[in-house]
C-alpha cells in the first residue's frame, strides 16, 4: 500500500491518477474506465431475390 508523501503540491485534474515514479518525480496518468457500453452495429439483412423463370415457347 502506498503512503501520502505531501498534500496539495500538485493541482489535480479529474480522471487522472497521480503517483511518484522510481526517480521520485510526480507523474499523472489517465485512468482507465471500464464498463462503458459499446454502440450497436446496424446489420443490414439481405433480402433473397426471387428467380425469374422464363417460360419456353412451344
Amino acid at each position: 500500500m502506498g503512503k501520502v508523501v505531501a498534500k496539495k503540491v500538485v493541482k489535480r485534474k479529474p480522471g487522472y491518477l497521480y503517483y511518484i515514479d522510481g526517480q521520485g518525480n510526480a507523474c499523472e496518468a489517465k485512468m482507465a474506465r471500464g464498463g462503458k457500453k459499446k454502440k450497436k452495429k446496424v446489420v443490414k439483412k439481405k433480402v433473397a431475390k426471387k428467380k425469374v423463370v422464363k417460360k419456353k415457347k412451344r
